[in-house]
């Protein structure tokens, strides 16, 4: 302690202005940090809104393409495949709740999921009729937070009807946080001319976000707030705890000597420098060890097929046999460019990947990997059963990447049914669009608990014995780094899996 820096902390009126100065720039530390929580958790929660609504909105592009398609080549012949697709369209995404396909002309009859009155069916024809091709939204004549996309099909001079999708606004943006039913906070949604469709009450004025949908058809205005509390700034327990903090810390602060201060630095920082080491330590021992359970985990399917070659090459050998042994060594052969595959990728796990140049056809992956399980499930007694489309299902995927991934997934399904008192039966089930193919593995058996759920895709999460609880991690960086995605299907008895990869376009032929 200084000559100077004595007779002031010597002095009670001084520690007491001093501490209270302290006091009052806790708080105001304590205020800038709890708005900065509160408009960052606004901010972050409007970005996962307004990613959301946008993507929904995208989707009803799609829809009026292909109503209008369906409308245009059999409308008239076929009012039944129209309404069809229709109520498949609002069965799957509930926010749609009206479909309706109105004739330009005001004697024909309007085919649609529900009855249309005729206010609704002549705003839907004049504005068909007039706009240049582009989608027209207005606000529903007869429903409240509801907005209505009019299309006219074909949408040419020559167009003979005008589509409708009847859009609730509040289900567009529903389901997507509990943050915007907490106090205080508003969430707005007006269509472009600034017309309300959703509007439970004025915006607070304190912090506002207000963004447009990314959609070119529907740049529907989102606003969001929430007002500042004084309560949720300054919380009775937090501020107490802080202000009673820089109390005793100041106190303690004024009571100390420097030298005291500096020693007790020194020896804190000494503690930490050597917990940083043992942690660092411990951090490189833990993944060293989940490198090695993986690397274990996924050469064993290879390793396996190898024994298996080699045991049933030497079995000729004793034979005679010699014509087969060369289809057996070669198999043994691939198996081990497989194994020296996989052990390439793990020396190259965490350098930065691109997408493969070339396509590879998950039929062929799936026939692969069906060869491969046949004889385990055939001994749990699990019948297999595939519905796999006849056209080439191409994907930008590493083949054997992807064969890793529906092994696991298959095996895990037939271990699954051997536990179950009834016959196995695991179904795979392949389909594609233009633009993602979706792969679904479903088992009858006794199904994921709901434990086990929170944490499936965690390494080292088994409930076998000698599991190594990496399958479905590794399955999941599989397929995340092919742009894809892997889930657990909720609903339903037993388990299902989905994997959604994205299709390709201009990519090269599909890998051997």
């Amino acid at each position: 302690m200084t000559r100077a820096s004595r007779p002031f902390l010597e002095s009670p009126l001084r520690q007491f202005l001093l501490g209270c100065c302290l006091l009052v720039a806790a708080a105001g530390a304590l205020f800038v940090f709890q708005r900065h929580a509160i408009v960052a958790a606004l901010e972050q929660e409007s970005v996962a809104l307004h990613r959301l609504a946008s993507q929904r909105a995208d989707q009803h592009d799609a829809h009026l393409t292909a109503l209008s398609a369906i409308a245009a080549a059999a409308a008239d012949d076929r009012r039944d495949l129209f309404l069809d697709v229709a109520a498949t369209i609002t069965r799957f995404y509930p926010r749609i709740d009206e479909v309706q396909l109105i004739p330009l002309d005001p004697g024909g009859e309007p085919i649609g999921t529900e009855p249309v009155d005729p206010q609704t069916a002549e705003l839907v024809r004049a504005a068909a009729k007039v706009h240049d091709g582009k989608i027209v939204l207005l606000p529903h004549p007869t429903r409240a937070h509801h907005y209505i996309m009019i299309k006219r099909s074909p949408n040419s001079a020559a167009a003979r009807y005008g589509l409708m999708l009847g859009v609730d606004a509040a289900k567009l943006l529903g389901g997507a946080s509990p943050y915007w039913s907490r106090p205080g906070v508003s969430l707005n949604l007006s269509l472009p001319d600034g017309q309300p469709l959703l509007a439970p009450g004025p915006a607070p004025k304190t912090i506002r976000v207000s963004r447009t949908l990314d959609s070119a058809s529907q740049p529907l205005i989102l606003e969001t707030g929430v007002a500042i509390r004084m309560a949720e700034i300054f919380p009775l327990a937090l501020t107490g705890f802080t202000l009673a903090a820089v109390g005793l810390g100041y106190t303690a602060a004024i009571s100390a000597l420097r030298q005291r201060a500096r020693t007790r630095a020194a020896m804190e920082q000494a503690r930490i420098s050597a917990l940083d080491s043992r942690l660092a330590h411990a951090s490189r021992v833990n993944a060293l060890g989940e490198m090695a359970s993986g690397l274990a985990h996924e050469l064993t399917q290879p390793l396996t097929a190898i024994l298996a070659q080699a045991q049933a090459g030497r079995r000729m050998v004793d034979r005679g046999d010699m014509a087969r042994l060369a289809t057996v060594l070669d198999d043994t052969v691939k198996q081990a460019r497989r194994a020296a595959t996989m052990l390439e990728r793990f020396r190259n796990w965490s350098r930065p990947q691109q997408m493969p140049g070339s396509a590879c056809d998950l039929r062929d992956v799936i026939e692969n990997v069906h060869a491969l399980l046949t004889p385990l499930a055939a001994s749990c007694g699990t019948r297999l059963t595939f519905h796999i489309p006849d056209n080439a299902v191409l994907v930008a995927a590493d083949a054997i990447e992807m064969e890793q991934v529906v092994f696991n997934l298959m095996r895990n399904a037939v271990e699954a049914t051997s536990a179950s008192d009834s016959a196995g039966q695991v179904t795979v089930t392949l389909q594609q669009d233009a633009r993602q193919a979706v792969l679904e593995i479903a088992d009858n058996g006794p199904g994921v608990s709901e434990e086990l759920r929170r944490r499936l895709f965690t390494p080292f999460t088994t409930t076998r014995a000698n599991g190594t609880g990496l399958g479905l991690a590794l399955s999941q960086r599989l397929v995340e780094r092919a742009g894809g995605d892997i889930s657990l299907v909720e609903g339903g008895s037993g388990a299902t899996f989905r994997v959604v990869l994205p299709r390709r376009q201009g990519l090269a032929g599909a890998t051997p």
